[in-house]
């Protein structure tokens, strides 16, 4: 949405303000600008601020280490690598202090990797969904190897991060992996619950063709149309309504800061790797019936054999819970969990409740097996 978009939603009707007196209407009008001057503080706000160096980039992708708070006996040797979508920044692993999950983690004592892949280029729109695995995921794993002295890493796939970690491990039946953590994992389309973002993508409602034809790459403004379109009341009336409740809570202004810059800020969708998402993925379902090759080889999820952790949001708007769940009963892992948590596809990382109940589990699930 537009600066001008977004100030519309705080706009004042004289007619609900008929018989305020002249204090109340300043009072009023105060407030108002300081919803504003919020909303607009929040296309800057500071987010991504526990520190990491950059370690190895590729194109426009960058691999970053973050520094350890723990000294090296207090830390879990496995290394945990971040795989987030590639449609969204991903600083939503690290909104702002006291609401960042990698700052939580560090503190937790594990030693922590985050794969941004940037925002492709015009240049860039030959980039398919495989060669992000097979030319970059591989890679960043290679590294992720040789700067922890590990033969094994645990990798944590978000929404399209999932998928992509899904594809890696049933690419690579030998792959270094010993933990997978799948959050909101968009696989198995057989079935796509209106609501879902996989609706919008459905052959009648959507010509690829004719987009890429127009884009080259999918303009991040379209994909987070479609997006807010699934909720239209949440998306474009009640963020909006929350700030204004929250305006004496600094803390909560700062966090939904935070969000609403990670919301906004929605980058291009490569467009090769948008055609083989829509074409092969969604309406072929071509991943979650072991159809799907790469160079030739098969992406099967009985390759999968890492021990397993399959987080579903019960109340996902984006990705339905049985697009991310069938999943299960395919992988060859012994050691495999299905949760199914009481929140939203965002909230369920970025909430403010995150923090007290998906956090402490996945730290409970993770540290014994990365010992």
């Amino acid at each position: 949405m537009s600066l001008l978009g977004m100030m519309e939603q705080f706009k004042l009707d004289p007619e609900s303000m008929k018989g305020y007196t002249p204090e109340q209407m300043a009072s009023v009008q105060a407030r108002y600008a300081e919803a504003i001057q919020v909303v607009v503080d929040s296309l800057e706000a500071p987010v991504g601020l526990t520190p990491k160096e950059v370690i190895w980039t590729l194109n426009k992708a960058k691999l970053y280490r973050y520094k350890p708070t723990r000294p090296p006996e207090a830390r879990h040797p496995i290394p945990l690598l971040l795989v987030y979508a590639l449609i969204n920044k991903p600083f939503i692993f690290d909104l702002v202090p006291g609401r960042s999950f990698i700052e939580y983690m560090v503190d937790q004592g594990f030693d922590m990797y985050l794969l941004d892949w940037g925002a492709p280029g015009p240049e860039d729109w030959g980039i398919s969904f495989d060669d992000y695995v097979t030319e970059y995921l591989t890679r960043a794993v290679r590294k992720v190897l040789r700067t922890s002295g590990v033969a094994e890493i645990s990798m944590l796939g978000y929404c399209l991060g999932a998928t992509l970690a899904v594809i890696y491990a049933g690419l690579y039946p030998d792959a270094p992996l010993r933990n997978l953590i799948l959050l909101t994992a968009p696989l198995d389309f057989s079935t796509s619950p209106d609501g879902s973002m996989a609706m919008w993508l459905e052959e009648e409602r959507l010509d690829v063709d004719r987009v890429l034809s127009a884009f080259g790459n999918v303009p991040g403004e379209l994909i987070r149309l479609w997006a807010k379109l699934l909720k239209p009341a949440e998306n474009f009336v009640g963020a909006y309504v929350n700030v204004w409740k929250s305006l004496d809570d600094e803390q909560a202004v700062r966090g939904w800061q935070a969000i609403n810059r990670w919301v906004e800020d929605v980058i291009p969708f490569a467009g090769a790797a948008f055609r083989q998402f829509v074409v092969e993925y969604v309406r072929g379902n071509e991943l979650i019936q072991g159809q799907h090759e790469v160079q030739g080889r098969q992406v099967d999820p009985a390759n999968i054999r890492a021990a397993l952790l399959n987080i579903v949001a019960q109340y996902d708007h984006l990705v339905a819970p049985s697009q991310a769940s069938s999943i299960m009963g395919l992988v060859s892992s012994e050691d495999k969990e299905l949760r199914i948590i009481p929140s939203t596809h965002v909230g369920i990382m970025a909430s403010s409740r995150a923090r007290y109940k998906l956090w402490p589990e996945l730290v409970e699930w993770l540290a014994p097996r990365s010992a």
